[in-house]
């Protein structure tokens, strides 16, 4: 017997938090009866579905791409707009882990492997993520020493983070900076920017983990190897 969201998520469709979503939602059937119990385990050899389709077991996949800008990071979209997955020829079903911003370019993996994705982005794991942030206005001294020990945004005050000034251009009155973060929390780079009342013109995410993108062009995929993979998983149990 194991629990219904660690099937599913294991299978690839999606993350074991989405998984909990779709079994709330009563889109999960387990031998014909639609279950919406968290705790559920279903028996070795049930036969489950989502939205009426039966789940079936893929080989794990784990990609990295260097996002381009405009893209969302979503499986498809009503509008027509380009996502992460019209850049990548994969026989699995993949999803990406986590979200960057339709504007926001860089290190973004996708994989069909939901245990692995709920490694990657679990409020609980800490994985450091560092971002080139580039600011219309500049940062005062203070300022920078604040953003380092945390905000205050409406959803709680931010944990500690690096700041590292790359250039600052006061004829423009713009800078450069590298903002490491140990969150994922929604717009979080750019509402930290906007809490002192500026605006990110440009964000890139240059790293995640150890992980970077550096040799990658917008939009070109590579898979992780194995002990990358591994490595990930380590950092993400650690918060580094």
């Amino acid at each position: 017997m194991e629990r219904l969201q660690k099937i599913i998520a294991a299978s690839g469709l999606t993350s074991r938090r989405k998984a909990e979503d779709l079994i709330v939602q009563g889109r999960v059937k387990v031998d014909g009866e639609v279950i919406t119990q968290l705790g559920y385990q279903a028996r070795k050899g049930a036969r489950i579905e989502v939205d009426g389709e039966p789940i079936i077991k893929e080989n794990k996949v784990y990609y990295v791409m260097n996002k381009p800008k405009n893209t969302l990071c979503t499986l498809k979209d009503e509008h027509g707009r380009d996502t992460v997955l019209d850049y990548i020829s994969s026989e699995e079903r993949v999803f990406p882990v986590g979200r960057l911003d339709f504007d926001t370019t860089g290190v973004l993996i996708l994989t069909n492997d939901g245990e692995f994705a709920n490694d990657i982005i679990h409020p609980s794991n800490h994985l450091n993520k560092m971002y080139e942030v580039s600011i219309k206005g500049i940062l005062t001294g203070e300022q920078l020493k604040n953003l380092e020990k945390g905000v205050q945004l409406e959803d709680g005050i931010t944990l500690p983070a690096r700041v590292n000034v790359i250039n600052k251009n006061n004829e423009k009155g713009s800078m450069l900076i590298e903002l490491t973060i140990q969150e994922g929390r929604n717009r979080q780079v750019k509402r930290m920017i906007e809490y002192f009342g500026f605006e990110v013109k440009r964000l890139h995410r240059k790293r995640l983990g150890y992980l970077e993108v550096k040799d990658l062009r917008p939009g070109e995929v590579r898979l992780l190897k194995p002990f990358e993979v591994k490595q990930l998983r380590q950092l993400a149990k650690e918060g580094r």
